[in-house]
Formats: structure tokens, sequence, C-alpha cells
């Protein structure tokens, strides 16, 4: 496959070009900062874009088999819509040079649904107050995906960590992981990776988790 990454630079977007590269996918990585990413793989294109130009992020779209924006705010406390833009932005570059194949990563901790009693009543509405710029950010980034005529999936992983890919992860669909309270980024770009070629989970939302 023809794979473009924008936010490639970032925990998720580097485990995934690298899985990527490793079957074997022609894969081009979208980043701002070129020197954060190392390596010399044969099937990896570096391209240095802003995500808001039409302009620059037209061509690294066009005639590709699919696109995965792993972009995340780094502002936790402050309202931000780095994620609604920027999708946006991807969504309308890949409506322009009919590309159809679309995963965005946003999060499972703004839903309850499959979610137990204690983390439905008491550990997501204090989640909710903490993180409600960023979630509030992921929810109209959503919106933007649904409303699109692409052919897209949402991932939704809980709390990320740095720990080893394990392949032995949990998925559900429209629905939370029960019990699924964190999962490693190596495992979320696994399933991403997973998901391209899945046409299940075309226009679904995809939980993944420990």
């Amino acid at each position: 496959m023809k794979i473009t990454i924008f936010g490639a630079a970032g925990g998720t977007g580097t485990r995934l070009l690298d899985l990527a590269c490793v079957a074997g996918h022609e894969v081009t990585a979208v980043v701002r900062d070129p020197a954060r990413l190392t390596g010399n793989d044969p099937h990896l294109t570096v391209v240095t874009a802003n995500v808001m130009d039409l302009d620059a992020i037209g061509p690294v779209v066009a005639g590709r088999d699919a696109v995965v924006t792993a972009i995340g705010s780094r502002e936790g406390r402050k309202p931000t819509t780095v994620q609604t833009d920027s999708t946006a932005s991807i969504v309308t570059a890949m409506g322009h040079h009919g590309t159809r194949r679309l995963v965005v990563v946003s999060n499972s901790g703004m839903f309850t649904e499959g979610d137990g009693p204690m983390s439905r009543l008491v550990v997501k509405p204090i989640l909710r107050r903490i993180l409600r710029h960023p979630w509030a950010d992921m929810r109209r980034m959503e919106d933007i995906v649904r409303d699109s005529e692409l052919d897209w999936t949402i991932m939704r992983p809980p709390m990320l960590t740095d720990g080893r890919g394990t392949g032995s992860y949990r998925t559900a669909v429209d629905r939370n992981v029960r019990g699924g309270i964190r999962v490693s980024r190596a495992d979320l770009a696994d399933g991403i990776l997973h998901c391209l070629t899945d046409p299940g989970s075309i226009h679904a939302a995809v939980s993944i988790a420990h």
C-alpha cells in the first residue's frame, strides 16, 4: 500500500511508520521538522509541509491508498483546535484529489459506551473536567470525519504508554473495550495498520486497549 502519515514524528506516528515500512508499504511521512525522524528506510519518504497548506499537502495525499493522521495537541489545559483544523485540511485535500481511505486517532476517554460503572460514574466525570479542552477538540474532529464522504475509521485508544508492542490487544466497534484503561503506542500503531486493510472498520469508531 501507499500510505501517507501526518504527525509522523510523534509517539504513535513513528511507531506506525516503522511497522508500515517493515511490512513493505510505501510510506510518506509528513512532518514540520524532518530532523525529528532518523533512519534511512528505502520504503520511507519524508516530506516537510504545513498541514494547513492545501497546496503543500495535496501532492502527498494524491494517489495514496490510505492517509493516517496521528496529529495531537500538546495543550492539556488550554482551548485548542489543533486536531479539528488539521483534520479539516486533510479531509479537504483528500476530497480534492479523490483519495478515500482515512484513519484518525481520537480517544476513548470521552465516551462511556461499554464502560463499567466505576469508569462511567467516577473516573470519566473527573477526566472530563481535566481534559475538557483537548476532548472538545477531538469531538469536533470526529464530527468533521463523520460528515465527510471518505472511507474513514476513528481509532479510540485510552491512556497511551511507551511500552513495547505485544500484538495482544482487544478492540471493540462503536463502544469502549470493557476494562481497557491503557494501550501502548506500538500496539495502537499495529491496530491502525490492521484497520487499513479491514473493510469492516470503514465508517466505524474502533476502540483499542490491552
